[in-house]
């Protein structure tokens, strides 16, 4: 198994507990971005800068993505993506997306997108906490767990 990061919008404090976990568990822990991104040296850890422009990185994603692999992402279409391709799904919040849920959130999304597109004010999403990290660190070490 391998972690794949969409990394140009995964908060730092993710990205850290991350290279911690790929070290600790040596996992290959790749972060994608369209923009030059420096892991720590690590035999682990590695980054990939693809060209600008929208869903090249979840493009690249999906296709080095192979079934059984974990990305960390909080982009819906990205993550019905992973699934589709036998992959894990996992929010910077962390919260796993799954079959079960996942075309609940596009539909959720489609319509935040509907509403925005006729102008209504919708917000965004929360600030991230410090109960967000270690929400995530939880869901992470359960899931590592499951694979030992």
């Amino acid at each position: 198994m391998k972690i794949w990061v969409d990394a140009d919008a995964c908060p730092k404090p993710i990205k850290e507990i991350l290279y911690q976990v790929a070290q600790r568990r040596q996992i290959v822990t790749t972060l994608v971005a369209n923009r030059y991104l420096v892991p720590p040296k690590s035999r682990w850890l590695r980054s990939i800068q693809v060209a600008l422009g929208a869903d090249v990185a979840d493009l690249e994603i999906v296709r080095l993505l192979e079934a059984g692999d974990l990305v960390v992402t909080a982009d819906i279409p990205l993550a019905a993506a992973v699934i589709e391709k036998g992959g894990q799904a996992l929010d910077p919040r962390g919260d796993f997306f799954s079959t079960e849920n996942i075309r609940e959130r596009l539909s959720l999304r489609n319509f935040m997108d509907e509403l925005r597109a006729g102008g209504v004010e919708t917000g965004g999403p929360a600030s991230f906490s410090a109960a967000d990290k270690q929400n995530f660190a939880n869901q992470l070490d359960r899931f590592l767990a499951r694979g030992d």
